[in-house]
């Protein structure tokens, strides 16, 4: 049995097959707008409190988003993984700053862990 796919290397596949038949946004402007749109969806089923709602349309905002990657020529996965990387070294940072000043990250508030965010952002090297 062959082994599954990553999810959004399956979605820009399946992206690459409808836009073989034409069935494809002719440029990213239209992408943005249904990634708006689905983040709309997304909105909505909050409202609705359906959690299953919720995750369907999660998924298509994630799939919308794939598409996008796929109109700029980025891989899904690799962003994905970069970004996931740089936001781990980043965090890492900040825990160890709190560490240092001998102060735990859970006791500060949202605005002091933003401003620590955006510290460690604009002193670190991606």
């Amino acid at each position: 049995m062959p082994k599954a796919l990553p999810a959004l290397t399956r979605a820009e596949k399946i992206g690459n097959r409808a836009a073989r038949v034409g069935f494809d946004w002719p440029d990213t402007s239209d992408v943005f707008r249904k990634i708006d749109e689905e983040i709309g969806e997304v909105h909505g089923a909050i409202s609705s409190g359906d959690a299953e709602q919720v995750a369907d349309e999660v998924g298509d905002l994630l799939f919308a988003v794939t598409n996008l990657a796929r109109h700029l020529g980025t891989d899904p996965e690799v962003s994905l993984r970069r970004a996931t990387a740089k936001f781990d070294r980043r965090f890492r940072e900040m825990e160890k700053n709190y560490a240092d000043e001998g102060r735990k990250m859970a006791e500060a508030s949202l605005e002091e862990l933003e401003l620590c965010w955006q510290t460690v952002k604009k002193n670190t090297v991606l």
